[in-house]
């Protein structure tokens, strides 16, 4: 496995919508490993393709390290051409993102979510997601429509999120 570079802001890679995933196989398989890696290396919890510069429909979602400390497993989503079919509720909070070092805001989304996509391996899945999870997936998938959080957030501010 490797790192890879995060794109930030003003790189036309990040404001691209991104092509659909047609080929899923090893090589693949492994580009999805060096997210995962380099999300886990940023202390990150989601990272999107296009944001290592590859644009296709493809992000890892793991928030297990920030669920309140509930789980030292981790609980590692590879979404493949993912699709919200279902959204509940609205909720305001902060968020921040790993090409916008230092940057967070105040962002609207749903509170609850289902979201079909196809895993590493090929299968057709569909996850009921509440919380942080459907946040976080909320914000991968638009890295995958070409927005970043600064474009839809309120209170932008730089330093340290408000509440950690």
């Amino acid at each position: 496995m490797a790192l890879l570079e995060i794109k930030t802001a003003g790189d036309p890679v990040l404001k691209q919508p991104c092509a659909p995933v047609e080929k899923i196989d090893k090589r693949f398989r492994n580009f999805l490993d060096d997210m995962a890696e380099t999300m886990y290396a940023s202390d990150g919890v989601g990272i999107a393709a296009p944001q290592v510069g590859v644009s296709l429909r493809a992000c890892i979602v793991d928030v297990s390290a920030r669920d309140g400390g509930e789980s030292d497993k981790k609980a590692r989503y590879d979404m493949i051409n993912p699709v919200i079919t279902h959204r509940e509720g609205s909720v305001v909070d902060n968020e921040g993102c790993l090409s916008c070092p230092n940057l967070f805001g105040d962002v609207e989304r749903a509170e609850k979510i289902r979201v079909e996509y196809i895993s590493r391996f090929g299968k057709k899945k569909i996850l009921d997601a509440d919380g942080l999870l459907a946040r976080c997936i909320q914000h991968e998938l638009d890295h995958l429509d070409g927005k970043l959080f600064i474009d839809i957030a309120q209170n932008i501010t730089k330093g340290r999120p408000k509440h950690e």
